[in-house]
């Protein structure tokens, strides 16, 4: 997806304008209360008709944290939340890309997920069967290696943001950046300590087996090798990206491929995804 240039024409009704800066007045207003985040969702509510949103405070080598979240339907909250913040995460696109360090701004999935990612079975298991098909993301550095993430999920109702809606929020960011690093500044940082000692010990706990279970993933069966490229296809690499990523021909990735699958007994991406599930579950 191309992002726009400077001579780009953004236009939105006047009354639309209107409610966004009023919506963003209130936000500022209420930047250091427990509550201000859901005012900095209102306010991106309108400009654009957004069917669900997450935010959440992501720090380095350590498991993300929910902040925020508004219209996530309750049937599908449980394998949302469960996607990014109980270890599904480590297969997420956003979160892999900032861990590798994705300067902030506005970015559409497409922008960010590996070339073969919409065939995958963790874009069909945690977008496609939870309602939404495509995600927007602000990210905006807080420093000390802590982030903060505005998720914008759409597609439960078919509806996905057109090209000009994407610009509007792009064109935006600069204030949203603003509101969220004043309230990372104030709010959060008066407030939240968010958890106690005892809680952070366990999201570390937490974070150590999930990390060491992904790292581990068939060490008994594969080489290592075969378990990087087993990363690869599960983060939805085809096999011309994971050979440019791992800097090796095709023809040898398609080999440790099918010597992965037969020493996992697995006969496709499916079925190895599964098993990677269940070996998660069970670390």
């Amino acid at each position: 997806m191309s992002r726009p240039n400077d001579e780009a024409l953004i236009a939105m009704p006047f009354g639309a304008l209107h409610k966004w800066h009023g919506g963003m007045r209130e936000a500022f207003a209420h930047v250091d209360e427990p509550d201000a985040l859901q005012y900095l969702a209102a306010a991106l509510g309108e400009l654009v008709s957004i069917e669900s949103m997450m935010i959440s405070l992501e720090r380095k080598d350590r498991v993300p944290q929910l902040l925020y979240q508004r219209g996530i339907a309750e049937q599908y909250q449980v394998s949302i939340l469960e996607r990014y913040f109980a270890g599904g995460y480590l297969l997420d696109p956003f979160c892999l890309a900032v861990e590798q360090g994705l300067a902030q701004g506005f970015y559409h999935l497409e922008e960010i997920a590996p070339d073969n990612f919409f065939d995958s079975d963790y874009y069909k298991t945690y977008y496609l069967n939870v309602g939404c098909s495509e995600d927007s993301y602000y990210i905006v550095d807080t420093g000390n290696d802590t982030k903060i993430s505005v998720s914008l999920f759409q597609g439960h109702g078919g509806e996905c943001l057109r090209v000009d809606q994407l610009n509007l929020l792009r064109a935006v960011e600069p204030l949203v950046r603003e509101f969220v690093s004043e309230f990372s500044r104030r709010g959060l940082l008066r407030n939240s300590e968010i958890q106690c000692n005892h809680e952070q010990g366990l999201r570390d706990d937490l974070k150590h087996r999930v990390q060491s279970a992904f790292e581990h993933f068939g060490s008994d069966l594969l080489t290592e090798r075969e378990r990087e490229v087993a990363h690869m296809v599960l983060r939805g690499h085809s096999v011309k990206s994971t050979a440019s990523q791992m800097n090796i021909s095709p023809e040898t990735v398609r080999m440790h491929r099918k010597n992965l699958y037969l020493k996992l007994e697995v006969g496709s991406q499916s079925e190895l995804f599964a098993l990677f599930i269940e070996w998660l579950r069970g670390h």
